[in-house]
């Protein structure tokens, strides 16, 4: 199979060109001539490096709001998931932590994404593994953003079936980089010592009408009254009972207020009805809900 580059390449052309012009020179003005792109010549919010999950075996609403693993912006911060409770129903707002490095740190990370085979194409076989998820490397590169997906390489390391030598050899180095991320968020179940909780700028919402599943956590879960834009907002797809809503402003902090006592089985009531929402915290280069679609 091969993997292809380049994803969203309209998008991306669109979105270096104004980079472009707003640093008033090329992204890798500041790197060396290996294709990294250096950091600190753009702006703050420009995503670097990102390491994420699609598809799978799971809820559509999950689909659409999973967290990417790692994200690094040219200034230097580091967005990660933070430490989850093994509890359900779990906290409503997804715990994201956020620290800096230095933009050399930054240019390395990109190097060493870029020597484990991101921006090259190649055939990484597909292992006899049913609905598993696909880890996606997306970097900001000189000649643009370079994305490559593999699929099931977190499910497959402990067997090799239907993979070429060559095969399991690229996938290993690519795996192998996807494990040193972890250190940015300080391991499983740890956040780094220097890392602080993200506060987003926004957050989207999806919901989708509630429904009972268990009377004991039916019981123990209190109504709230939703205080963003009236829900279930703009649908998302055509096939699935779905909306999303994008909360900013007055509305924020007004959510993050409510959702402290909440969890991911809270029935939020919005235009008379109850509503099950998943709160998917907007990242520094993401504007809205129609990044969640564009994401997945």
């Amino acid at each position: 199979m091969t993997i292809f580059r380049g994803v969203r390449a309209a998008a991306t052309a669109a979105s270096l060109l104004l980079l472009t012009a707003a640093c008033g020179q090329n992204p890798g003005t500041d790197s060396s001539t290996d294709g990294t792109a250096g950091g600190s010549s753009l702006p703050a919010d420009t995503l670097v490096l990102r390491v994420d999950h699609t598809g799978g075996f799971t809820m559509p609403s999950m689909l659409l709001t999973r967290l990417p693993v790692v994200s690094v912006y040219a200034d230097g911060r580091v967005i990660t998931q933070g430490p989850t409770i093994l509890v359900y129903p779990g906290p409503a707002m997804p715990n994201l932590q956020v620290q800096t490095i230095s933009a050399e740190q930054v240019d390395e990370l990109v190097k060493q994404a870029l020597a484990a085979g991101v921006g090259t194409e190649q055939d990484l076989g597909r292992p006899p593994v049913a609905d598993a998820t696909s880890t996606r490397f997306t970097v900001l590169t000189d000649n643009g953003v370079e994305q490559l997906e593999v699929y099931a390489l977190s499910d497959d390391a402990s067997g090799d079936a239907g993979l070429t030598d060559e095969q399991i050899a690229a996938r290993d180095k690519l795996r192998d980089f996807a494990d040193s991320l972890s250190e940015l968020s300080g391991g499983v179940g740890a956040a780094p010592e220097d890392s602080e909780p993200y506060v987003a700028h926004a957050i989207a919402a999806v919901a989708e009408p509630w429904v009972a599943v268990d009377e004991t956590v039916d019981a123990s879960q209190p109504e709230v009254a939703w205080p963003g834009p009236e829900l279930p907002g703009e649908p998302l797809s055509e096939t699935l009972d779905l909306g999303c809503v994008t909360v900013t402003g007055e509305a924020l902090e007004k959510l993050r207020s409510a959702a402290a006592d909440a969890t991911t089985a809270t029935p939020w009531t919005s235009a008379g009805k109850r509503w099950t929402v998943t709160l998917r915290p907007l990242l520094p280069d993401e504007t809205d809900c129609s990044d969640l679609t564009a994401a997945g």
